[in-house]
């Protein structure tokens, strides 16, 4: 018959396995994104948002967010089978991070100090400003000063969202979970209005040809940065010196070009890094 210690002994054996194999689930070697010894990377990306983070009908994915999330990781090394994206809706960007289902975002992120409480920025990587869509055949908005007792659509968490509510309160705001939910509503005659980032509605113009139309320029500045958990200044660096390098090699300029090229927005020059 086996002492006391020995069966203790077995006990915290059993215990202990389990543990040991959970914290080697989801098949990764561990390490960290920066030193590059991850088997593979985890990156959060829209997946409705055509021109900058969408997921295609045959699964893959493509836009501009994704090309520059696919450059960063080439130059963190790892290669584009390495990657594995993770649909990162506005509401719940700081939580993927937070809780580590990510490495990092590039999912039209603006920069803002209430953000930077619980996450990092690198770049911006990209400077919009937010505007307004339409359908093609409606006259009555013209610009945010038309706006009063309209029913305007934008997306739960996000900065446009907040800039209606601080700013317009006679706007009816619609909240919806992403940016499709709202071009749906508009189509449909829920909604009069969509309002966030002109390259992001831009895509959607895109998208449906002659459906919809841009009104009223922009009326805010949008720093898009990639997001990444607080305090990770290596990863941070690294990516920073990722997108400094796609600017100077004539990579940012050419993704742009490809996937916003087509809606119509003119290629601006690539933004300072940092």
């Amino acid at each position: 018959m086996p002492s006391m210690r020995i069966r203790l002994a077995a006990a915290v054996a059993a215990v202990a396995l389990p543990l040991t194999l959970t914290a080697c689930g989801g098949g990764d070697s561990g390490g960290s994104a920066a030193s590059g010894d991850k088997e593979n990377i985890t990156v959060g990306i829209k997946f409705d948002q055509p021109g900058l983070g969408i997921k295609n009908s045959d699964g893959t994915y493509s836009g501009f967010d994704v090309d520059v999330a696919t450059y960063v990781a080439e130059q963190l090394g790892y290669a584009p089978d390495k990657i594995e994206w993770k649909e990162a809706v506005s509401a719940q960007r700081e939580n993927l991070i937070d809780n580590d289902q990510v490495d990092y975002v590039v999912a039209t992120y603006s920069i803002t100090d209430e953000r930077k409480k619980r996450v990092d920025f690198a770049g911006p990587y990209l400077v919009t400003g937010q505007s307004l869509l339409v359908q093609a055949s409606n006259n009555d908005i013209t610009s945010k000063d038309s706006l009063g007792g309209k029913i305007l659509c934008s997306v739960k968490g996000s900065t446009p969202a907040q800039k209606i509510k601080d700013e317009f309160p006679t706007v009816q705001l619609q909240e919806y979970p992403n940016y499709s939910a709202c071009v749906e509503a508009l189509k449909t005659g829920k909604v009069a209005a969509v309002t966030t980032d002109e390259v992001i509605l831009a895509g959607y113009a895109a998208q449906s040809p002659g459906a919809f139309k841009l009104v009223g320029g922009t009326f805010s500045t949008e720093n898009y940065g990639i997001g990444l958990k607080k305090g990770d200044t290596e990863l941070q660096t690294k990516i920073n010196d990722a997108l400094k390098k796609m600017e100077s090699d004539g990579a940012w300029t050419a993704a742009f070009e490809k996937n916003l090229g087509p809606a119509g927005i003119k290629t601006p020059e690539p933004p300072a890094i940092g």
